[in-house]
Parts: C-alpha cells; structure tokens; sequence
C-alpha cells in the first residue's frame, strides 16, 4: 500500500497545561526502524501517565493532587514517571489499537496486516526483567496520538476479538495496571478487596480482574455510578469515601486494598485491613502526600506493594483474557483526536465510568 508521507497528530511541545498539546494535519509520518513496525492508528485510549508527563505531576517538586493544568515547581530533572526528563516534541497516547501497515529490517512482513494492542513497556531485549531498563510508549518514545505510529515489534500483540478499535483501546494502561497490582498483592479466591475510585478505567478493570481471581469485591465510587460500577461485577459498592468506613463495611474482612487514589483519605483505608493484609498502589490521583502511623503498618503485619513495570506474562495473559471474553471494555467516550484537549477534560473531570477514546 501507498503510504501519505504526513499525518494527523497531536504533539506535546513541553511540561504545562494543554495549550502544550498542539495539533498539525501535516505532521512527518514515521518509518519503522529494525525491529519495528509501523502501525495505522484506529484509536487510542487516554490515561493518567500522559496527563502526568504532561503537566509534570511526576516531579517531586509537586504535592498536589493530579489536575489538568500545568504545575509552576517542576524540577528539570525528575518530571516523568521514571525521575528523568523526556526529550520534546513528543507525541504520547500510549493505548494505541491499530493495523501494522509496514516493518522494519528482521520483522516478517507477514505481520502486514495483523490487528494489534500495544504493550506499552518497553523492555530491554537482553534484560526485560530488569525495570531499571524500561520506557513507556508514549513517553520515552513517540505514542499513538497520531495517525500513524512505529513500535517495536514485540510491543506490537496480535488480537483476534470482535470488539471495535474504541473498545480495544481501553485495554492496553488500565488493565494492565490493573492485572500489574493484583499479581503483585498475590490476590486470590480466599480475599476481599477493597477497591477505591472503582469507576475509573484502572478501578473498573481492578473489578473485573479481581472477581476473574475470585476474590469479593467491595468498590468505592460516587453515588451516580454505584449502578456501572455493579455491572462490572463488584459485590458490594459504597459511596466514594464513607465519613465512617468500618460502620459501613459491616463485617467485611478486607484483605487486599488496591488502590490508584491516595489523598487525605488514604489513612482511613489503611486503618480497615485486616492483620496480615497487604495494600498495592498504582497512583495517587487525589494526591501523593499521604500520613502513615508506622505502629498501624509493622504491629499489624501490613505489606505495601508499589506496581508499575508490569511482570512480562502481565500483557500475554491481558491479550488471552479479552480473546476468551472474559473481561469487557467500559468506554465512556469517543472524541476525535484533533478534540483532545476536550477528550482530556472529560477525563481529569471523572465525571465518567471507564475510559475515553480518541481516534485519527
């Protein structure tokens, strides 16, 4: 096929608020490299790690809670999920759904063709367990905001699934986010888990894989999204952040806390797990400063588990779950890609349950 030598995309030009995010219809189309493919992006899903790179939240500099706008206190030096800077312009969009169109030097070209998800971490070759080796799609290299896209071929994974690209999309950061904190947590059948901002995108897939393990689930959400939120099969859903949790968890044991919020509240989580539990995090959306009694975490026999580089099996066993249908897409929304800055708002906003979608 005849591929355009331009293409849409929306570039990040540097840290701040969303004037930072500039649309061009004619940006230069890449060509994939060796190891590479080139991928015609059907639609991409928005998270929080390009709202954070974006406006610099990563910085220890910064305090505060996760906002759209950017932050005047950014350090130079650690304004990126991994403590180092990134190089601009940069386009990001990390949940790509797309077509391979091309490859590069050593990739079949039966790939040609293929329908694919991304696997966002980009892992060393001779090392991938090492994390002090990783990048993210989308921010240590150009992402899926575009028309077009490269990657490298591993990151690339095949999907046979009747679902749309939209819904595709939604998959890639939040469920495996999501897959990435119970494995670490170890959750199984035998535990009850708590689960705060359930009708997020990673709260809602935390749902869903959680009750895949067989583990009960107990979510935490705004009154106006208890009824989606129990369609992604919690067991029981209580309001956002209860004045008196243990009154209304009743009898509940929680065992596991999974959790992407933190805030103010976060000591009121702590407080209900049972002796032995274990609280895994992925985020601090509410903000990262939170107060910890250390006589709560070692008197009770707490384990605190951080989750980011996913485990390597993460992403095969994500690609095996959606084939069989085991789990489903909450897309909220669809925007085109030339509305991000409005796709964007919608998302920091978490008016919505599930995710939001842009497309080229």
């Amino acid at each position: 096929m005849t591929l355009p030598p331009t293409m849409r995309a929306m570039v990040t030009i540097g840290h701040g608020d969303m004037d930072q995010m500039v649309f061009h219809d004619a940006w230069p189309r890449p060509d994939p490299g060796p190891g590479q493919v080139l991928v015609h992006v059907a639609a991409c899903g928005l998270n929080n790690t390009d709202v954070n790179t974006r406006s610099g939240w990563y910085s220890k500099a910064v305090t505060d809670a996760t906002t759209g706008g950017g932050f005047d206190d950014v350090n130079d030096e650690d304004p990126a999920w991994g403590g180092t800077p990134i190089t601009f312009p940069r386009i990001q969009g990390a949940d790509a759904c797309g077509e391979v169109v091309a490859v590069g030097q050593g990739v079949d070209p039966a790939r040609i063709g293929e329908r694919i998800i991304t696997d966002n971490w980009l892992r060393d070759p001779d090392d991938p367990t090492d994390k002090n080796k990783t990048g993210y799609f989308g921010s240590e290299m150009d992402g899926g905001f575009a028309e077009y896209t490269v990657m490298p071929s591993k990151n690339a994974l095949a999907i046979n699934s009747d679902l749309t690209d939209a819904e595709l999309a939604t998959f890639s950061c939040s469920y495996s986010t999501a897959e990435g904190m119970l494995t670490r947590a170890a959750v199984t059948k035998d535990d009850t888990v708590l689960i705060p901002g359930a009708s997020g995108g990673v709260g809602g897939a935390l749902v869903q894989l959680a009750k895949m393990r067989g583990a009960r689930v107990i979510a935490l959400a705004s009154t106006s999204k208890h009824t989606d939120v129990a369609a992604l099969g919690a067991d029981r859903v209580l309001p956002r952040a209860p004045n008196n949790l243990p009154t209304a968890l009743g009898d509940e044991k929680i065992t596991v806390i999974a959790d992407v919020v933190g805030g103010p509240y976060w000591p009121t989580l702590i407080d209900v797990l049972q002796r032995g539990g274990r609280y895994t995090c992925s985020g601090a959306i509410a903000g990262p400063m939170v107060e910890l009694d250390l006589r709560t975490l070692y008197l009770r026999d707490l384990t605190f588990t951080g989750s980011t580089v996913i485990d390597p099996s993460v992403m095969t066993n994500l690609i095996s779950y959606i084939e069989a249908g085991a789990i489903k897409p909450a897309l909220a929304a669809t925007y085109p890609l030339a509305e991000l800055h409005a796709a964007q708002t919608a998302f920091i906003a978490k008016k919505h349950t599930g995710n939001i979608v842009v497309t080229p």
